[in-house]
């Protein structure tokens, strides 16, 4: 299996039980994750050789992400151990008609803060095949922008595959800032994935398609990868098509495009959802193992989207599930019965 390197912030979700809204509890439950360690996660379960790379705080606190991700065999080897706090984000479990919803507390996390010189991104590219992050990254502060590019630099320099999901957040910068950093970054990049919102926001692509009013017809999105992949030079551009029905009912599926041909997955209806938190980061570590593993593009986009389906059953960011058990969904069993 490969070595996979992923960069990123790993935070500590508080949530109240079950779908109690935050106004009305009095516990909350300490969940570890974020975009690029649920993806390192992944790819752990799938067998690969994963890195997860950061900052964390030397205090106990600190502790709980590193624990988290050693629980699942991602290797810490790489991760800094400074600065003053991890950062924090509160998650309500919406259902029905009513949203779920986040509030971040990250403002001078560690990562956000930490210095190019902490990290040493030629010893950590060395032999890997596979360099993984999200726009989540360089929208955290400044310094962790300069800390992503410089990870694509050295990716670059050892020959390694460089993946993003451009994953747009509104709640840390504007479209003008990110498309002003994310832009400068594609040059580096050979496999983007993002969904309609995120080509907009972070680039500057407008497809065709009404998410709003579940319109997400995959037609709808030829031209922009078409746009994308002329002015970037992408190998793959992929997105997650999801049809937000409630917040308890999804429908589900995916598209990739490599410059010749558009390729739609199966669609799956995915009812009721315990947990879409990290659906997107469990598609990008399902593509990423079927690129590297997979015959073609084809057989990589089904296992990422059975992937991700499966992720929605499971509470938590990461996504606890083995190959074998993706595998037997995208075969097509999916009736859910007992495994005796």
């Amino acid at each position: 299996m490969a070595k996979v390197v992923t960069l990123g912030e790993i935070m500590l979700r508080l949530s109240p039980e079950a779908n109690d809204r935050f106004i009305q509890t009095d516990t909350f439950r300490i969940i570890p994750g974020g975009g690029e360690a649920n993806v390192s996660v992944s790819l752990a379960n799938y067998g690969h050789e994963t890195y997860f790379v950061t900052e964390l705080p030397k205090h106990e606190i600190g502790q709980i992400a590193v624990n988290a991700l050693r629980r699942y065999g991602v290797h810490t080897d790489f991760i800094v151990r400074g600065g003053d706090r991890v950062g924090l984000y509160y998650a309500e479990t919406g259902a029905s008609m009513r949203p779920s919803k986040v509030i971040y507390d990250r403002a001078h996390s560690a990562i956000a803060e930490a210095e190019p010189s902490d990290f040493d991104f030629d010893k950590i590219m060395e032999g890997a095949q596979w360099f993984h992050w999200t726009g989540i990254t360089p929208a955290i502060s400044d310094k962790a922008a300069k800390l992503t590019q410089l990870a694509c630099e050295a990716a670059k320099r050892h020959g390694v595959m460089v993946s993003v999901d451009l994953n747009f957040r509104k709640k840390l910068w504007t479209s003008e800032k990110a498309i002003s950093v994310m832009r400068p970054l594609m040059k580096y990049v050979d496999v983007c994935i993002g969904n309609e919102e995120d080509a907009q926001l972070c680039l500057g692509f407008k497809p065709d398609a009404d998410v709003e009013a579940g319109k997400t017809e995959a037609k709808g999105y030829y031209h922009i990868f078409e746009g994308m992949m002329k002015e970037f030079g992408f190998k793959y551009v992929v997105s997650t098509l999801r049809e937000s029905i409630s917040a308890s009912h999804n429908g589900w599926k995916a598209l990739i495009y490599d410059g010749k041909e558009f390729y739609e997955s199966k669609h799956y209806d995915i009812m009721p959802i315990i947990d879409r938190v990290g659906g997107g980061d469990s598609f990008a570590g399902g593509l990423i193992h079927g690129l590297l593993t997979k015959p073609n593009p084809h057989d990589a986009l089904e296992f990422a989207v059975a992937a991700s389906a499966l992720k929605h059953t499971i509470p938590g960011d990461f996504n606890l599930v083995s190959a074998e058990e993706v595998e037997s969904l995208a075969g097509g069993n999916a009736s859910g019965r007992v495994q005796r």
